[in-house]
């Protein structure tokens, strides 16, 4: 399975991990459908949520790590 980067858009991780969302919702990030979302980096959007990017990633890897 593929590795969540920082620099991979929310829309790329979404295609990568389609159940993803309530790990983004656990950072309050709740618009995964609008359109920000398609061109907007994980590390963007750690920081327009103030959360630690490092810590968003490794929830989200994680996740895909548990899916297998």
């Amino acid at each position: 399975m593929a590795k969540i980067t920082e620099d991979m858009t929310i829309y790329e991780v979404l295609q990568i991990a389609p159940d993803i969302a309530p790990v983004f919702f656990e950072f309050g990030m709740h618009c995964l459908g609008c359109p920000v979302s398609r061109g907007e980096t994980v590390a963007q959007a750690a920081a327009a949520h103030g959360v630690d990017a490092q810590v968003m990633l490794d929830k989200l890897n994680e996740f895909v790590e548990n899916q297998n």
